[in-house]
Order: C-alpha cells, then sequence, then structure tokens
C-alpha cells in the first residue's frame, strides 16, 4: 500500500466511526473529512468543491423540491385519507398502506411519504386499540422499499446514476431501476403484511409503567386552587389512576424526588411528574385544574404572563386550550437542531411560544426533570402554547406532528399541473431531449412560476445536511479511487471469492454493503461501494451494471438498526421501539430483498 493510500483508508475510516457514532451533524464529519484530505493533498484545492457542480448533488436537491409541489397539491393527503381506516384487519391495512407508501416513494421523497402517512396510521391504530408499533415499523420499512424503484426515489439511485456516467459513460435512466426495485418491493410489502408485523414486540401489556408507544413524562404545576393540595401524594394516585396517568415523582424547590414521593403532602407550586399518553395526560390537566409548567425557571421569569386554567375542547386529534392554544405530539427529526439540547436551554416558551409538558424516548422512564432532559432524534415531545398550532413554527423546527394530520386541500388543476411538468420532464429526459438535471430544473422552475411550491419555500425544503454531505464526501470518494483503493478493497473480495461463480461476489458484496448501511448513511454507504461495485465487476469477468445495481439496492436496505435511515429514526418514538426491536424484522426482509433482487439482476442484468 502506497502512503496515499494509507491515509485515504485511515481518513475513510474515521470519517464512517463519526457517522456511525452520531455524536456530530453528518454534513460537518464530512465537511471536516474533505477539509482534512485537502490539507493532506489527497484531494487538489480546485477540486475541493467539485460535489457541489456534480448533477446527483442538484437532482438531490431539486427532487426534494418537486417532492413539496406533489403534496401541495392535495393528491397525495387524498389517497393517503382514503387508504388509513381503523376497521381494516392488520395485514390488510398494511398491505394496503404500505403499498402506497412505496408507491409514493417511488416519486417523492422517503422521509416526506412517511411524515404524510404515520399521522394517520397513528390515529388509526389509536382507533383500533392496537399499538402503533405494530404497524409503523412496517410502514417506514415500505417506503424504504418504494424508493428503490425509479431514479429519484433515494439518493443512492441519483448517485449510482452518476458514478455510472463518470465509469460507464452513460447514467441510468428514470425507470432503469424498476424491474428489479419493483419485484423487491412488492415482495418486501407481502412480506411486512403477513409475516413481518408479527415479529415486532409489543409492550403494551405493561400497564403499571403506562410504557405504552404514546407514553410520555411530564412536569404538572400545582395551583393554589388545585384539588391536589393538602392531600398525600399516594390519596392522589386515584385520580391519575382513573384519568390512565401514573405519578412518578414530584419536585419541590427545584429538587427532584422519585422515590418516597406518595408520602410528601402536596403544596402549590410543586410539580408532579406524572406519566402517560397525551391524550391522557390533556384529560388529566382538565379535571385536576393543574397547570403545564415551564420548561425551566429561568425560561418561567421570562415568559408572559398568561391564563392556565382549561377548558378543554377535544377535537380528536388535539386539545384546544385558552388563547387558541392546543396540546400537540412531535417527532424530532434527525437534522432538527433541538437534538443534542434541553429544553431549558432551548428557551422554547420565549422563542417560539411554546411549553415542553414532557419527552417520550421509545417509552423510556425519565430520571431527570422534563427541562433537563437532553433531546435526541425519534423522540417524541408533547408541546402546548400557542405556537403549536402553528404548521410553520413546526416545520422550521423540524419537528413532525403525529397527532394532528396536516393535508393540502385538494385541487384538481394543481394536481394536473403538478402531475403533467413531472412527467413532461421525465419524458424529455428519456427521449434525449435534455439531460435529467436539467429536465428537472424546469419542471421545479415551473413550479415556481405557477405557485405549486412558493419560491420561499425553496430553500426550507431542501435538506441541506444531505446536500452538504454527498457533496463533501464525493471528492473524498474520486481521491480514493484514483490512488487505487477502490481495485485494493475489491482485490480484496475477488481473492476471497476467487474459485467461484461471480455470483457468489455479487451476494458478499450485497450482504457488506447491507451491513455497511444499517450503520451508516445510504449515501455515504453508495459512494464508497458504488466504485468498488464496478471495480469488482470487471475483476470477476461480470457485467458491471449487475454489480452496480446490486449495491445501490443493497445501500437502501436499512432494516436492522434506527440509524441506518431517516424513517427509522422518526418511528423510534411514537412506535415506543428500542435499538434491538428493528432486526427482528429487519433481518428477514433483509434476507427476502437478497432472495429476490439476485435472480432479477440475474435477469435483468445478465452477468
Amino acid at each position: 500500500m502506497t502512503l496515499d493510500q494509507i491515509l485515504l483508508f485511515v481518513l475513510f475510516a474515521a470519517i464512517l466511526a463519526m457517522l456511525v457514532w452520531g455524536r456530530f451533524r453528518h454534513d460537518l464529519v464530512a465537511a471536516a473529512g474533505l477539509f482534512i484530505a485537502v490539507a493532506l493533498g489527497l484531494v487538489p484545492q480546485d477540486a475541493a468543491f467539485s460535489g457541489f457542480s456534480n448533477p446527483a448533488v442538484v437532482v438531490v436537491a431539486l427532487v426534494l423540491i418537486a417532492s413539496r409541489a406533489f403534496e401541495n397539491s392535495g393528491a397525495l393527503g387524498l389517497v393517503a385519507q382514503w387508504a388509513v381506516d381503523d376497521k381494516r384487519p392488520i395485514g390488510t391495512h398494511i398491505a394496503l398502506v404500505g403499498g402506497i407508501a412505496a408507491a409514493l416513494s417511488a416519486v417523492i421523497n422517503n422521509v416526506a411519504a412517511l411524515a404524510l402517512l404515520m399521522p394517520m396510521d397513528i390515529q388509526a391504530a389509536r382507533k383500533a386499540g392496537r399499538p402503533p408499533g405494530m404497524t409503523l415499523m412496517a410502514l417506514s420499512f415500505a417506503t424504504i422499499l418504494g424508493g428503490m424503484t425509479t431514479l429519484i426515489g433515494t439518493p443512492p439511485n441519483i448517485i449510482a446514476s452518476s458514478i455510472r456516467a463518470e465509469q460507464l459513460g452513460q447514467p441510468y435512466r428514470m425507470f432503469d431501476f424498476a424491474p428489479v426495485g419493483v419485484a423487491v418491493a412488492v415482495a418486501g410489502v407481502i412480506f411486512v403484511a403477513l409475516i413481518g408485523w408479527r415479529l415486532v414486540p409489543r409492550r403494551h401489556d405493561s400497564a403499571a409503567e403506562l410504557a405504552s408507544e404514546s407514553s410520555f413524562e411530564a412536569e404538572l404545576e400545582v395551583g393554589k386552587d388545585s384539588p391536589a393540595v393538602g392531600r398525600l401524594v399516594a390519596e392522589f394516585e386515584d385520580d391519575a389512576e382513573n384519568a390512565d396517568v401514573l405519578i412518578t415523582g414530584l419536585i419541590r424547590d427545584g429538587t427532584l424526588r422519585r422515590s418516597g414521593a406518595r408520602l410528601y403532602t402536596i403544596e402549590p407550586d410543586d410539580l408532579l411528574v406524572v406519566k402517560g399518553s397525551g391524550d391522557a395526560i390533556a384529560a388529566f390537566i382538565k379535571a385536576t385544574n393543574l397547570q403545564e409548567a415551564s420548561s425551566s425557571d429561568s425560561e418561567e421569569r421570562d415568559a408572559p404572563a398568561r391564563k392556565r386554567d382549561d377548558t378543554g375542547k377535544d377535537d380528536g386529534d388535539a386539545k384546544e386550550r385558552n388563547g387558541g392554544s392546543a396540546i400537540v405530539e412531535v417527532v424530532v427529526r434527525a437534522d432538527s437542531y433541538l437534538v443534542g439540547q434541553s429544553a431549558a436551554a432551548l428557551r422554547l416558551r420565549k422563542r417560539f411560544a411554546l411549553t415542553l409538558l414532557g419527552i417520550s424516548h421509545a417509552g423510556k422512564l425519565a430520571r431527570e426533570k422534563v427541562g433537563d432532559r437532553i433531546i435526541e432524534a425519534g423522540d417524541v415531545l408533547l408541546l402546548t402554547g400557542p405556537g403549536a398550532a402553528s404548521t410553520a413554527t413546526l416545520n422550521s423546527m423540524r419537528l413532525l406532528p403525529v397527532n394532528t394530520i396536516n393535508v393540502a386541500p385538494y385541487r384538481a388543476w394543481k394536481v394536473a399541473l403538478t402531475v403533467g411538468l413531472f412527467v413532461a420532464a421525465i419524458a424529455a429526459a428519456s427521449f434525449g431531449l435534455l439531460s435529467f438535471t436539467v429536465a428537472i430544473a424546469m419542471a421545479v422552475v415551473a413550479y415556481a412560476a405557477f405557485g405549486l411550491v412558493p419560491a420561499r419555500d425553496f430553500y426550507s425544503t431542501i435538506e441541506w445536511p444531505v446536500v452538504v454531505m454527498l457533496a463533501c464526501l464525493l471528492p473524498i470518494g474520486a481521491a480514493f479511487d484514483k490512488v487505487g483503493g477502490t481495485a485494493l478493497v475489491a482485490g480484496w473480495i475477488g481473492e476471497i471469492t476467487q474459485g467461484y461463480s461471480p455470483v457468489v461476489a455479487l451476494v458478499a458484496l450485497m450482504v457488506a454493503t447491507m451491513m455497511l448501511s444499517d450503520v451508516l448513511n445510504n449515501v455515504a454507504t453508495i459512494v464508497v461501494a458504488g466504485p468498488i461495485a464496478i471495480d469488482l465487476a470487471h475483476r470477476v469477468g461480470g457485467n458491471p451494471d449487475t454489480f452496480l445495481m446490486a449495491v445501490t439496492i443493497a445501500a437502501s436496505c436499512a432494516f436492522l438498526t434506527p440509524i441506518g435511515h431517516k424513517n427509522n429514526t422518526l418511528i423510534m418514538g411514537p412506535g415506543g421501539f428500542r435499538f434491538a426491536d428493528y432486526w427482528r424484522m429487519g433481518l428477514p426482509l433483509e434476507l427476502v430483498v437478497l432472495v429476490v433482487a439476485v435472480p432479477m439482476l440475474l435477469i435483468v442484468w445478465p452477468i
């Protein structure tokens, strides 16, 4: 190995380790890696920012805007609301909703598809009296499967097309992924609908802990007029039990008391720490004349005085409060700036007119005060205040509502125009009239011109961390290939599978890519695996398209962990999942993908 190869291997290993660790933002890790590569002379200075002009990066950004146009047309919401019905058997429900989710993910961003369907799926589960987790994992996996079917379905497909253009001369077309991708998606949805959902752990029987999928720990302030004043906490537990709420502690003078809290006499200004669902906590507040507590003492001092007594109007989705406030449940997205911070540090009430009532993290009981709890991706927050009813506020914070359904009203002309412009762009690219990048860009400009996506929403719609990470990783990947790192890894795999059919090398590469994708972002996975696949194909005498398409599918198979894909992270809180729960459905699903994908690859892209 040369010195440059050693340095790039070490740098890549460090980048991948930092991405898996998740302590720092993925885009910052990738940017730091790029600057180190430039400083070491591994990436030329004039190529440092070449990734930002790469067609793959541009297309990823444009597709996100196009996805917003489909959402704004109202067509997707209409279809989703029709598909979600709590009266259907669970298997039928998963098959129908999973099929819709996969179809949506073929043309819009995977996260957008989940964001549209998840609130409806959760409400259907609650009305049917089943834990949301029984269907949420299947829904998440269906959106991932659907992304495999088209060029724009998921970023790995776009990056693979760019790699093919650079190394083989031509990019993939829009539906080159469909024959294999559709077969895999159909088989996957059938599996999760018939068998997969049965493998998901069920924890709703733990009534004593109220550790249900929608469980929160909240702090409620005892007012002077509350019926709780003067009573022992132990005596007040019956009232809590009647509301399906569990009292887990008492905060007095800033000190949290867990053990022995039952023996304390409740006084005005005490904070009762309770655990239960968002609906149960809202009902308990109304029945006992308690008040939502501020996230921190300092925040309380800075907040304007406001009326706190609840009148409580229940619309089925949120509890309306005096002053137009509401109680809403939201999931924290991985790209939210709330991640890694406490509610007290964020000063939510002063900045956003929001009060944090509670945090749910996979049904776990918090051991610290709500205001001091560090917020993690996938947590479900129980928020109230005027800002809780503002979709713009929640979107700016990268929070996804789960107990309110926000869909754009259906407009026939918007649907026709959105679909028409999109089809025209695809047709222009398919017939070679325009490159795919230019065609999609023209469609996006037309969306803005017709008001389908307001121009002011362009920048907020794009997931900039993904764009920056991809733009920074591409030059490092190019340098890795240039110094022979790709050939070295391909040579190792070729030696291990020497003497066997090229199919063995294909399967081995797919399995390795799947394992990498389960702990690493799928964008980083395909940047690493794509060039290796083409080099390995040449070494074993195989078809480069077969190998590249194989790793592209494998890079999207992040089914074993909550960190491999954003959608898996988003369902963790609402579904009450733990890290080790995903492999129960995910491992057999990955086997299904292998069993279906390999024969289809050999048929469509003969080796």
